[in-house]
Order: C-alpha cells, then structure tokens, then sequence
C-alpha cells in the first residue's frame, strides 16, 4: 500500500486549473472543499495497479507515470502524465480497483477528490456534473487515443529485436 501524501493546509485554489474553467465561482466555491492539495516525492507511488480506485487526481506540477502489467508480463509505461493532467479516473467512474499504477517520476503537487464525492457533487449538481464529466470524457479520450497509440508501437518493438519503443 503507497504511504500517505504530505497534505497541504491550504484549500487549493481551482479558478487556475484548467479542468474547472467554465465553472462558475460558486461552483468552485461548492466543490474545492472536496479536494485536498497533496505534496509528493520522485519515486513515490500514488497508488497501485489492482488497489482500490478511490481518488482522482489533477497533476498540478511535476510528473507521474502511469504503468500497467499484463499478468504475463513486464510492467509497462503506458501515459505520462503533465501539469493539468488528469489521472486515476477509475475512482470517478466507481471501479472497484484501479486499472494501472501511477508513480511520481518528478517531485510535485497534485489535488485529489475521493471518487465518491466527485459523484455526489454530480448527483447533486447536474449542471456542475455535466461540465465536470465533458472534462473527464474528454481526458479519457485523449488518454485511450495515446495508450492506443504507444501499444502499438512497443508491439512493433517486439516485432523487430534491437529496437526500442519512444515513450509518449
């Protein structure tokens, strides 16, 4: 099980990240007690693969990387992940368990929202869910998009001894 982050004291401000833009002031206002400012190290592992899915993440600096592991092999990088990026989205879509691993390869800071009051907010909130959700839509989108992508290339890869895949 990965430690637990260095939590920041102060509330995070989200008028300047770019998921909520479009949200209004007192959407925010109603949503930024939910979310925690969370501090971490190179090396250190924000959840793991199979683990219970229960927060999502927005890297606000740093980087992490997203890993899967077939059970017949090498663990694999399949995404890395930049300052606005979005990841551990499991928790939002009420998985049980996370689908991959992601780890910090970069010192920094990201806020978190325990999936299960990001669904309330929605339940609660359909005008606030909906710009929330065309967000996280569009974020796996895009992800699916690269892993797509970057699979096909370490697929090539094993196909030609000597070759190695570019990561994305």
């Amino acid at each position: 099980m990965p430690p637990e982050p260095t939590v920041l004291d102060t509330p995070p401000d989200l008028k300047d990240v770019p998921f909520f833009h479009g949200l209004s002031a007192a959407d925010r206002k109603r949503i930024q007690a939910k979310f925690r400012e969370e501090e971490h190290r190179a090396g250190e592992v924000l959840f793991q693969q199979d683990q219970f899915a229960d927060r999502l993440f927005l890297l606000l600096s740093g980087r992490v990387e997203i890993c899967f592991k077939p059970y017949d092999g090498e663990s694999l990088t399949v995404s890395l992940i930049e300052p606005g990026g979005v990841f551990g989205w499991s928790a939002a879509l009420g998985r049980s368990s996370y689908t991959s691993g992601a780890v910090c390869t970069a010192d920094g800071r990201c806020l978190s929202i325990r999936g299960r009051d990001l669904r309330r907010i929605c339940e609660e909130h359909p005008a606030t869910g909906v710009i929330l959700l065309e967000r996280l839509a569009e974020v796996i989108a895009l992800r699916l998009t690269s892993t797509h992508d970057h699979v096909m290339e370490l697929l090539r890869q094993g196909m030609q001894p000597g070759r190695e895949a570019r990561r994305p």
